[in-house]
Formats: structure tokens, C-alpha cells, sequence
């Protein structure tokens, strides 16, 4: 994996010279945990940062798509990695209805969109032009979904923008749903290893884009045109004819925390996380098999001197 210089962003208001009051520090501040090894490092490190400055944290593993309603109700208090492109409509119903607020982009430079091993351009030949699907979709056909080829497609809690990339582009794939992100990885290490055809939806920053040489399937940009005029595109029947749309990640609250943990509310809304320091983390973990809490431990002691300012500036 690329060596990579370890960042993080600070965002402080300029000028800014007084800490906010702590609050209620003998409520824990409940963290909500995704179904991804990244969403993990960037929660850690957000929660040990709250502890740093004085707060109880918990973790409570919540499903991506629907855990708004639990942050609206004060069941839940913070999200730290929602992805634009994959967002269920009940976020924006939740933060209309005031339940909830954004805390801020996390700035992690992402991409998403259907990708392979750099191998199955081999058995696929004119990747990674997306028209060259449709000419091989049977080299991706497997028992369960022949004639046609198989996709694997996040899973289920995650939406379906794989599914959503067969339709619009009318190609012969059937989408099957992984049942984790560790299940995706499996898939990427079982092609790699044998050298056999896969095509997958994943994304970036992720340390398997680098370990199994993940390519991306060249689309057309995708844009709101795409996404809801069917006249749009290559086919006159389906919207989603293009690629993701550019994803951007971002934090999210319960919208009674800023006045519960004012200091709280401005660690999180300030808080940023880059690539270089999500990616070596989740190789770590994903990898070498460390523990996550021992993983994150061990960089912020590393690096106390790029996040202590964060907390420092909230609290003093």
C-alpha cells in the first residue's frame, strides 16, 4: 500500500480565542457505528477526541439508512461518515423537520461506481469502457444469475446503485447484494487470488482499492439530468445512465446537542479527517487484523499535535 503523509484538517473559525462550556458530562454521547471499516476510523477517532476533551462516548452499531429517526429522538447524537450519494431521503426529511443538523463536511476525498480487479480487463476486453459489458456479460455469469452476468452490489442497508447502473444502461447483470463490506472484500480477494471475473460496486478511500488493484468502469459523469430525465443518456427509458454522482461525506447530529454538550457540538462540526490518515487505519485493521481501538489509539498518540487543537479550541 502507498505510504501516505498523515493530515488532519483542522476547520477552526478565525479568530476564535474561548472554548464553549462542556455541558452534561455525565451523559454519554452515543456515536452511531456503520457497516464499514472506514465509518469506523473516523467515529473512533471523533470519539476519542470527545473523551479527550472530557465526555463519556458509546458506540451503537445503527443501520446506515435508517438511523436518522433514532438521531431526531436524542436516541443518537452523532453520525460521522455520510456519503451524498448514498443517503436515504429520510436524512433530509429529518433535518427539515429539525431533528437533526449537519455538523459539517469530513472532507475525505471519495469516489464511488462499479469497478473490477485491473486482471478482468483481460477476460473483458474494451474495459474500462462501460460498452464492453454488454459484449461479455456472460464471462460474469455465475449459477445463480445466468444468462445474465452477476454484479455485486453493497449491501442491501446500503440502497442499490449498482442495480440502479443495469437498469440504466439496460446491460445483462443481474445485482446481487453483499451482505457486509467484509463480504465485498472477500469478493475482490477470491477474483484476485484465482484471477476469475468480477465486477463490483466499491468505493474509494479504501486500502483494498490499492491491495487488489481496483479499476474503475469509465461513465459518463453523472448529474441530476441523469438521475431524473429518462431522455437523458444513452437509453430513453431509464434514468441512472451515468456515473455516481460526486459524492461528498459529511457529519450529522442530534440537534439538541449543541445545547446539551456546546463544546461537543464544535469538536464534531470542526472536526475533519483526511485519506492520508483514514487509509493506513483501515489497512491496519483490515489487513494486519488489529483491533480498532487499539488501531486509532495508537495515531492519536502519534498525532496529538494535528487534533489536540481541535478539542483545545472548544474547551479553553
Amino acid at each position: 500500500m502507498k505510504t501516505l503523509t498523515t493530515t488532519l484538517c483542522i476547520g477552526l473559525m478565525a479568530g476564535a480565542s474561548y472554548g464553549a462550556e462542556l455541558g452534561d458530562v455525565n451523559d454519554p454521547i452515543k456515536l452511531a457505528i456503520n457497516e464499514w471499516t472506514g465509518q469506523h476510523v473516523s467515529t473512533h477517532v471523533a470519539g476519542d477526541m470527545l473523551e479527550a476533551a472530557g465526555y463519556k462516548v458509546e458506540y451503537v452499531t445503527a443501520g446506515y439508512m435508517n438511523m436518522y429517526q433514532a438521531m431526531a429522538d436524542g436516541e443518537l447524537h452523532g453520525a460521522m461518515e455520510i456519503w451524498s450519494s448514498n443517503v436515504s431521503e429520510d436524512y433530509a426529511k429529518k433535518v427539515a423537520d429539525g431533528g437533526v443538523v449537519e455538523l459539517g463536511n469530513l472532507e475525505l476525498d471519495a469516489k464511488e461506481g462499479l469497478a473490477y480487479p485491473a486482471h478482468v480487463a483481460d477476460l473483458c476486453p474494451g474495459l474500462p469502457a462501460w460498452e464492453a459489458l454488454r459484449d461479455c456479460a456472460m464471462t460474469f455469469a455465475t449459477a445463480e444469475t445466468i444468462p445474465q452476468g452477476r454484479l455485486v452490489d453493497y449491501p442491501a442497508d446500503w440502497g442499490t446503485p449498482g442495480a440502479d447502473r443495469m437498469t440504466g444502461f439496460d446491460l445483462p447483470f443481474k445485482a446481487v447484494p453483499a451482505g457486509s463490506e467484509g463480504a465485498l472484500i472477500t469478493e475482490l480477494r477470491a477474483s484476485t487470488e484465482k484471477k476469475s471475473p468480477l465486477l463490483i460496486v466499491f468505493w474509494q478511500p479504501h486500502w483494498a482499492m490499492s491491495a487488489y488493484d481496483v479499476k474503475f468502469v469509465d461513465l459518463p459523469i453523472g448529474n441530476d439530468d441523469c438521475f431524473n430525465d429518462a431522455s437523458w443518456g444513452s437509453n430513453p427509458n431509464a434514468t441512472h445512465d451515468c456515473d455516481f454522482s460526486a459524492t461528498r461525506i459529511f457529519k450529522a447530529g442530534w440537534a439538541g446537542m449543541e445545547e446539551k454538550w456546546p463544546a461537543a457540538f464544535e469538536i464534531l462540526s470542526n472536526y475533519t479527517l483526511s485519506v492520508d490518515a483514514q487509509q493506513p487505519m483501515m489497512g491496519a485493521i483490515d489487513v494486519d487484523g488489529g483491533n480498532i481501538e487499539d488501531v486509532v489509539a495508537a495515531w492519536m498518540a502519534e498525532n496529538e499535535a494535528t487534533w489536540k487543537p481541535v478539542v483545545d479550541a472548544a474547551t479553553k
